[in-house]
């Protein structure tokens, strides 16, 4: 397995057709010269129209590879695959690579690709995943209803994202504006939201953070965790962001079966998770996890636990028919209790 840093990062850039993701990609390579990046651009659709938007800012337009088959995630997984591993030969002339999906792409299926394929995950990690959203547009698309209370795709593309790019801000009042944010923290309560006009977003608030690492759920602002907060009762969206935080050693068997059990049953349901955990009879070494939906990343974080430090249990789950309480009392059963 290669070294993290040795990893050619990827951000996935996804969002609602039309919300500017080509528009994203066109600023990024034409504003900037200190990284030299590799676009992959997929349009839902047999005839391919972005990349002729994009090659006209590349310094050499051979360096863009568009995939025609369909979404990446899902008919044409197989090509991104072929197209990374035939990149991977060249991958070191390259500071990074931009994925950009079509409007319709679920992520998902394009992290498991990178995490799991061993060609992928010794040449490739994924940076972040940034969502690209249409300020004015928004709630729109957020508030269609799909059929048998499936989650629509926007709520889905929030949902997963490390940054979101509020875009289009100055086509709306301020009232309006912070309608938006206070929806989409709801939604996805630790991604950071970056307002953006022609989805100009200064870059070093998007490239090179890795933002989908593990060690995320450190930068998680505390007050994610506060009970006041997460009463909040004017939720209606069908995905939401839940919080948990409790104090004390985990046992490590107790919540591993609580997490197999989870995952079995919730899986679809759970499109994010993320965690910091103290575990007895592991001394001050802190572990964090992270997950989208059942593939889960998990191991020691970068630093230990603190003498004084009070060994703080967290947890985020972003997903849809999610239960606080149920989720809190579940993960509180997990603590290891000293005989008596």
């Amino acid at each position: 397995m290669a070294e993290e840093s040795d990893l050619t990062p990827i951000t996935v850039v996804t969002g609602f057709l039309g919300a500017g993701k080509t528009t994203l990609v066109n600023y990024i390579l034409k504003e900037q010269n200190k990284w030299k990046i590799a676009v992959l651009e997929n349009e839902f659709g047999e005839v391919s129209i972005d990349d002729g938007l994009v090659a006209e800012s590349m310094d050499a337009p051979e360096d863009l590879i568009t995939m025609d088959n369909g979404c990446v995630c899902c008919s044409v997984r197989g090509d991104l695959i072929r197209t990374l591993g035939q990149l991977s030969k060249r991958r070191k002339d390259f500071d990074a690579i931009l994925l950009e999906t079509t409007g319709l792409a679920d992520p998902a299926p394009i992290v498991y690709t990178i995490q799991t394929n061993p060609k992928m995950s010794d040449n490739y990690r994924i940076d972040s995943i940034v969502c690209l959203a249409d300020c004015k547009h928004l709630d729109q698309h957020l508030n269609d209803v799909k059929p048998d209370g499936a989650v629509n795709e926007a709520q889905q593309q929030v949902a997963f994202a490390d940054k979101i790019l509020l875009n289009k801000v100055d086509l709306v009042t301020d009232a309006e504006k912070q309608k938006v944010k206070k929806r989409l923290s709801q939604i996805n309560s630790f991604a950071t939201i970056i307002e953006t006009e022609k989805s100009r977003a200064p870059l070093d608030k998007i490239l090179g953070l890795n933002s989908f690492s593990m060690e995320s759920i450190l930068s998680i602002e505390p007050d994610f965790f506060n009970d006041e907060v997460a009463k909040d009762e004017h939720r209606t969206d069908l995905v939401q962001s839940v919080g948990v935080q409790f104090e004390g050693n985990l046992h490590a068997q107790w919540f591993n079966m609580f997490m197999m059990d989870l995952l079995r049953e919730r899986a679809e349901d759970l499109y994010r998770t993320k965690g910091l955990l103290s575990f007895h009879g592991q001394g001050d070494t802190k572990f964090v996890f992270q997950g989208v939906h059942e593939q889960i990343n998990f191991g020691p974080a970068q630093t230990t636990w603190g003498k004084d430090e009070k060994r703080m249990n967290k947890f985020v789950f972003i997903g849809k028919k999610l239960n606080r309480a149920e989720l809190t009392k579940s993960l509180m059963e997990c603590l290891y209790k000293e005989e008596n």
